[in-house]
């Protein structure tokens, strides 16, 4: 993140007024800057639970995110600080303070829910703040993560029985779930026996066996933060200070002012998010830049305000197309701007112009799938190849017209000396033929000698020679110091001459044929190899999504089965063999080549087709001139 882009502190991302979310223009408009991958903490709580010193600390500085000191919530809807990642070069930060759940001024318990939603779809890593214990009133004020199957859907359609069953798979998409309790004052123990924060985290988030409503009431939300997110962790506080009255004061204290054992932990939590916390990613596993967040918040936000339930199967679609689309254009550019420096010298020969545009379409291409993603059915690939292809067709014909032009001012300059001498009627005289022929072989070996004439060389000649056939079948008709013999064998030789000049011509447009199709194929096969790579790479990170997916339920698992959760152990069983057989699928080799490569075969035939689309309409106009 270059220094002009450094936001110096936090603004408004999401707006909450009167319980209707809106998205803040000018944050969308700064995250639209951030081309570079982001990481994306928010943090979510109870209003008053010093959620925003946290989000400071990880900004590096003391104060930024209002912390306020009454009963009234400070922060309102979401509020957003990107920096620089301390310890990955090219990650941003993005760090999101959100306002506080259970404000009584709100009055509105569904506006709460949203807010918490929001902060689950956008973030990487969910901090949950709360204060003094881990009792079953603190877990149940996390109701939010109850609601989350009411508030998310993964896919946009699907039987009744599918979406019932889909918080199963939230574990793929949700981001790592952190609890930090604040203001512990209690020994960490379980029976006696000394604890880590991370067993204490595990010990509350212990299930109950029965079936009472009591009994499932107790394990739902519990159940809930296990199956829904891939890792949890604990971190405990111990109070900052040790005068009350300084809680109010904490942007203001200095370290020193700080309890040790408070300053430790504060620094064990921005160490483990720095390391820990992943680069945000969308279903599919496809990495989320700054601008990439940014339609993200707004595709969500406007879902909600419609009284939609947000999808994150539609949300990609519309993030793929949006990125599609711009990869098109950047790829383009590439193209475009590498075959404008060629422009500048034309004519060239055909093995420069198909060289460059080997090379520049290749790079078109890289560029293309560096930000591409999801475009199963090639639709933007070929948006991009028909663009490319009408761009070098239009580039042929110029250097084509352009090496005419050359060629026959060249000519004309040559030939002026000799129609002259025509003019004069100096080859109208006994032995006239023998020098005006002596005269156009000079200028034909003039000719050939001039450089860069272009692809039209020998095609212009062949006009040149043609044109002047009349005007030397005259002259050797009327050259009395041949005989009749003489003439007719010289004749002979005008005709081979032209059949020879003609067979450059045909030469020259064969080799030009001949290269433009290895061109063509070699460019073909140089795309299907940088489509298959990005499709592996596409490939790969939707299995990372599934394996971790399937680590974190193996692990659930094996903790229920321990602790004799026969019935849950056997429900994860079942949902780690569905998301195998789905990774199986994923694996299979013949996808690229069954359903891809079918969208490859057309694009060889592009530039082909256009040429003879062209040369077609210039023959009929040429037709209808006549």
């Amino acid at each position: 993140m270059s220094k002009a882009g450094l936001m110096s502190s936090p603004i408004c991302l999401v707006e909450n007024v009167n319980g209707s979310l809106s998205v803040y223009k000018q944050a969308i408009e700064f995250l639209s800057r951030i081309n570079e991958p982001v990481v994306v903490v928010s943090v979510v709580g109870l209003y008053r639970t010093g959620k925003s010193y946290l989000m400071n600390r990880l900004a590096g500085q003391q104060s930024g995110f209002a912390l306020g000191n009454t009963i009234e919530s400070k922060t309102k809807g979401i509020w957003m600080w990107c920096v620089p990642h301390p310890k990955i070069e090219g990650h941003t930060l993005v760090l999101l303070d959100t306002e506080g759940l259970g404000d009584v001024a709100k009055g509105d318990s569904k506006n709460d829910g949203w807010i918490f939603c929001l902060a689950v779809l956008l973030s990487s890593t969910l901090v949950y703040n709360s204060r003094g214990t881990i009792d079953n009133t603190a877990v149940e004020k996390l109701h939010y993560v109850v609601e989350l199957t009411e508030q998310i859907k993964i896919r946009s359609t699907g039987a009744p029985d599918e979406e019932e069953g889909e918080d199963s798979e939230f574990v793929r998409f949700f981001p790592s779930f952190i609890w930090v309790v604040r203001d512990f004052t209690l020994e960490l123990e379980i029976d006696g026996k000394k604890v880590t924060d991370d067993d204490y985290l595990e010990f509350a988030l212990n299930l109950r066996k029965g079936v009472s409503k009591k009994t499932r009431d107790y394990n739902l939300p519990r159940e809930c933060i296990r199956r829904y997110f891939p890792s949890r962790k604990c971190f405990v506080f111990p109070f900052p200070v040790t005068c009350h009255k300084n809680m109010t004061r904490l942007e203001i204290l200095q370290d020193q002012d700080l309890a040790q054992q408070f300053l430790e932990v504060t620094g064990h939590f921005c160490d483990h998010m720095f390391v820990n916390s992943d680069v945000k990613r969308l279903k599919g596993g496809h990495i989320v830049t700054g601008q990439l967040l940014g339609h993200l918040v707004e595709i969500y936000v406007e879902t909600i305000s419609s009284g939609e339930v947000p999808c994150l199967e539609n949300a990609v679609v519309v993030l793929a197309n949006l990125e599609n689309q711009t990869a098109v254009q950047e790829a383009l550019k590439v193209y475009q701007t590498g075959m404008e420096e060629l422009k500048k010298t034309l004519p060239v020969s055909i093995e420069n112009l198909t060289c460059e545009h080997q090379k520049f379409s290749s790079l078109a291409i890289a560029k293309f799938t560096e930000r591409s993603f999801k475009d199963e059915k090639m639709e933007y690939l070929k948006k991009l190849e028909e663009a490319v292809s009408m761009f070098y067709t239009d580039l042929l014909e110029e250097n084509k017209m352009t090496s005419e032009r050359k060629c026959r001012d060249l000519l004309k300059n040559l030939s002026s000396d000799m129609n002259k001498r025509m003019q004069d009627g100096e080859y109208s005289q006994s032995g006239g033929y023998e020098l005006y022929k002596r005269d156009r072989d000079a200028i034909v070996e003039q000719y050939h000698r001039e450089p860069n004439k272009g692809i039209r060389a020998e095609a212009v000649l062949e006009e040149f020679l043609k044109e002047r056939e009349p005007e030397a079948n005259s002259i050797l008709c009327m050259d009395n110091k041949l005989t009749e013999n003489e003439k007719q064998i010289n004749k002979e030789k005008e005709n081979a001459a032209l059949l020879k000049q003609k067979l450059k011509e045909e030469e020259e447009k064969r080799i030009e044929s001949e290269k433009m199709m290895e061109t063509e194929k070699a460019r073909h096969e140089d795309r299907v190899k940088q489509m298959q790579e990005s499709f592996k790479k596409e490939k790969q990170q939707q299995q990372q999504e599934m394996d971790r997916a399937i680590d974190s339920k193996l692990k659930e698992q094996e903790e229920m089965l321990k602790k004799g959760f026969k019935e849950e152990a056997y429900n994860l069983k079942e949902e780690i063999k569905k998301l195998k057989n789905e990774k199986e699928r994923l694996h299979g080799g013949g996808i690229f080549k069954d359903y891809v490569m079918p969208f490859f075969c057309p694009l060889v035939e592009t530039v082909p087709n256009l040429l003879m689309q062209r040369s077609m309409i210039k023959s009929l106009t040429k037709g209808l001139k006549r």
